[in-house]
């Protein structure tokens, strides 16, 4: 609902160190200086929306994004509401094209144990904390070895 060109753009969501996540997004074309926008989410359908309590702000105080901690998403869905007011009158947006994208930390505990007596090395590491991924087979390693 609200005002034709006031609902926000480009929504996107990325959670990093597992659960921080930072939403953003871009105010509507057609929206003043004055119009403010406030984020509400809740990851199913049966519990209450919580509200942002640190926005993102741009060069005129509106609200374009929201960091968030302890974030778990379970089964990997989120419901996100923005709820605005332009003028005294109220824009509502139920976010339904959303993009959340997790950015993975370093692979945990690498162990690195060389024998001179084969010139080899063996390397092992565990996958890295992740705040939904539970099959560790998806993920795809790469070694860059910069000195020998």
């Amino acid at each position: 609902a609200g005002m034709n060109g006031t609902a926000v753009e480009n929504f996107v969501c990325v959670i990093f160190t597992v659960s921080f996540m930072n939403c953003t997004w871009h105010v509507g074309r057609t929206s003043s200086r004055d119009t403010q926008y406030f984020l509400y989410w809740k990851t199913s359908r049966k519990e209450d929306y919580t509200g942002c309590q640190n926005y993102i702000k741009d060069n005129y105080g509106r609200h374009i994004g929201c960091r968030f901690q302890n974030v778990t998403i379970k089964n990997k869905r989120a419901y996100f509401l923005v709820n605005g007011s332009r003028g005294g009158q109220n824009l509502h947006n139920c976010i339904s094209n959303y993009i959340i994208v997790e950015k993975l930390t370093p692979p945990l505990n690498v162990t690195v144990n060389c024998t001179e007596a084969c010139y080899c090395c063996e390397i092992q590491w565990q996958p890295p904390r992740t705040s939904h991924v539970t099959i560790h087979s998806c993920f795809k390693y790469e070694i860059v070895i910069e000195s020998k």
